[in-house]
């Protein structure tokens, strides 16, 4: 398995442009939670079935896909289906993830995870990095780009972890406050860092 570095930030902190950033300039293979987390649930997975097992066929759309946004009312004020359906995704998405992984050929790999410290998955990678940024920043952007209420995304930040907790957990930081230039830049010396980290510990290995 190659070296790893895990992405995390809060919602709207720019991760998917930080992490595509990565790819697109450095060629760096990406990982992505939130395409795993879809992906266990498609038609015809475990997930799927197990989930239609424990919430009855109501809980599928006509197409045989999941309701998404039926499922979120059964669980939303429902702790305990809450944890079950989390005990059932859960590890599911992290034999995926591990999965992944193991396939990548760059020479280091991302692992995007926006709810790493929530989950406890920093034992993933071998270095965490933060994307942050001003909460103002945060509400402006996801309100911009999915067109919602400020109070469900007041109500999405406060079920996340803080910028605090975030942050304790960080080896490297990214500001994501500024501009897309500034991130190029920032982006191609932590590349330069990673490609070193990567290689000193393939050296240790052997």
């Amino acid at each position: 398995m190659s070296y790893v570095v895990a992405i995390t930030g809060g919602i709207g902190s720019g991760k998917t442009t930080v992490a595509n950033t990565f790819q697109n300039n450095h060629g760096i293979s990406i990982v992505d939670a939130d395409i795993i987390a879809r992906e266990v649930v498609e038609p015809n997975t475990k997930g799927l079935m197990s989930i239609t097992e424990h919430f009855g066929p109501s809980i599928l759309l006509p197409n045989g896909q999941l309701n998404r946004a039926e499922l979120r009312q059964r669980i939303f004020s429902n702790p305990t289906e809450k944890e079950w359906l989390n005990n059932l995704l859960h590890p599911l998405i992290r034999e995926q993830m591990q999965h992944q992984l193991s396939l990548s050929t760059s020479c280091y790999t991302l692992l995007v995870v926006p709810l790493l410290v929530e989950n406890q998955l920093q034992y993933l990678a071998n270095r965490v990095l933060v994307v942050d940024v001003l909460e103002q920043t945060q509400i402006n952007r996801t309100a911009n780009r999915d067109k919602v209420n400020i109070e469900q995304i007041k109500a999405v930040l406060a079920s996340q972890a803080s910028r605090e907790e975030r942050l304790a957990i960080a080896d490297d930081v990214i500001k994501n406050d500024h501009t897309i230039y500034d991130l190029d830049s920032e982006i191609a010396l932590l590349h330069n860092k990673y490609l070193l980290l990567s290689q000193t510990s393939i050296n240790k290995e052997h």
